[in-house]
């Protein structure tokens, strides 16, 4: 599907540039996107910068590399010292690698998901659902209340307390 989209595109795109190259000022069923040209010059003069305004668009400050290399010396330092202090480094690890191959993982799915294509009803469902939440649970202070406590409710439901 993705192939046919993009050779569609590409032949679309193919049209439009031989009817631009054929005749740039010719009508078309395609609509025109580049405007005529009036002028010779490829850019237009009336915008001068003086060199003085120039070369202050251009400036740039240095820092000292001394400084740099300080904090990154000192980074490195405490991330040493926060290591050797962890005693069961094989865990860590192991939690650290979950942690990635969860996110990897997540953004696969997010982009399969978000690669499905959607009907414009359903952007009509997501708004209305919205707009019922926001009148049900944001608007009033009353409901706005009751939503803390069903928040806390479930929090408690979660931890076991």
């Amino acid at each position: 599907m993705a192939a046919i989209a993009a050779a569609s595109t590409s032949i679309a795109a193919t049209a439009l540039f031989t009817t631009l190259k054929a005749a740039p000022f010719s009508c078309s069923a395609l609509p025109y996107l580049l405007p005529p040209r009036v002028s010779s010059t490829p850019f237009s003069t009336s915008f001068k910068f003086s060199e003085s305004k120039r070369s202050s668009l251009l400036q740039a400050k240095a820092s000292s590399s001394e400084e740099t290399s300080v904090d990154t010396n000192e980074f490195l330092t405490e991330l040493k010292e926060k290591w050797d202090a962890v005693e069961d480094k094989s865990t860590v690890l192991l939690y650290g690698g979950g942690a990635i191959v969860a996110i990897w993982l997540s953004s696969i799915v997010v982009g399969a998901i978000n690669s499905v294509p959607l009907s414009w009803s359903w952007y009509l469902v997501g708004l209305g659902y919205t707009g019922w939440f926001v009148y049900r649970y944001l608007l009033f202070k009353l409901s706005r209340k009751e939503l803390a406590e069903d928040v806390e409710e479930l929090k408690k439901k979660i931890a076991g307390t």
